[in-house]
């Protein structure tokens, strides 16, 4: 009874596009386990056809279809006022690091590296429908017992909540939704404090040191890596 409890909000569309049947299947097969709807598509012209009303909650997109239509698939959606919104996570080979980059510039949210456990693909796509609409999934977030609650605004560590300014807060859940992956000053002063707004860079790290501060007691502090020459990272690797 649980499980079906829980999966009646997500019940979400997902649109998967590959070529190859067998990964398809898979994807389809992991969808639906966790209470998503999956439609499968296998090149341009049936993922065009499906693009239809009802419209799919978010697309998952082969890089490498054959013909580059992978891009083109990419490009199209986010051009269409009527399916501009919808989040693409790209499926991408190991080490193609120039695709990824080409995927993020057409408008891809995000990326899954192949061979991914279905756990890490749940993962990504969670985060990226948080994203997207962060009270969709009334989850709270919670990574070694840091736990981050988009409703009531509260962050807890081991039961204890903790005291944050409004911008650490959004610093956070930014952080717990996009784990594992390094962000340079720029690009979260452009998605923390919003593109519109004349930040200096150097505030990104005042906020930072706060944001650490906040969440030292447990340790957590450690979450909020500095990479060197590069920006920050929040991983749970500690």
């Amino acid at each position: 009874m649980g499980k079906s409890k829980r999966t009646v909000g997500m019940s979400r569309k997902v649109l998967v596009v590959d070529d190859e049947a067998p990964i398809r299947e898979m994807l389809v097969f992991v969808l639906e386990q966790n209470g998503f709807q999956a439609i499968e598509a296998e090149d341009y012209d049936s993922a065009m056809a499906a693009m239809v009303e009802p419209y799919p909650d978010m697309v998952l997109l082969d890089w490498m279809l054959p013909g580059g239509s992978g891009i083109q698939i990419a490009k199209k959606f986010k051009q269409s006022e009527f399916t501009r919104q919808i989040p693409i996570i790209m499926l991408t080979a190991r080490g193609e690091e120039e695709d990824k980059v080409k995927g993020l510039e057409v408008g891809a949210d995000d990326y899954v590296t192949k061979p991914f456990s279905p756990k890490e693909l749940m993962a990504r796509i969670k985060a990226v429908i948080r994203r997207v609409s962060p009270t969709s999934l009334e989850e709270a977030i919670e990574v070694h017992g840091l736990r981050l609650d988009p409703i009531s605004h509260r962050v807890t560590s081991a039961g204890n909540e903790l005291d944050m300014g409004p911008t650490e807060f959004r610093l956070l859940h930014f952080f717990m939704t996009h784990p594992e992956r390094v962000y340079s000053r720029e690009q979260l002063l452009d998605h923390v404090w919003g593109t519109n707004v004349y930040v200096e860079d150097r505030t990104v790290d005042v906020h930072i040191r706060r944001l650490r501060k906040a969440i030292a007691p447990l340790g957590h502090d450690r979450l909020v890596q500095t990479v060197r020459g590069a920006g920050y990272r929040f991983s749970s690797k500690m």
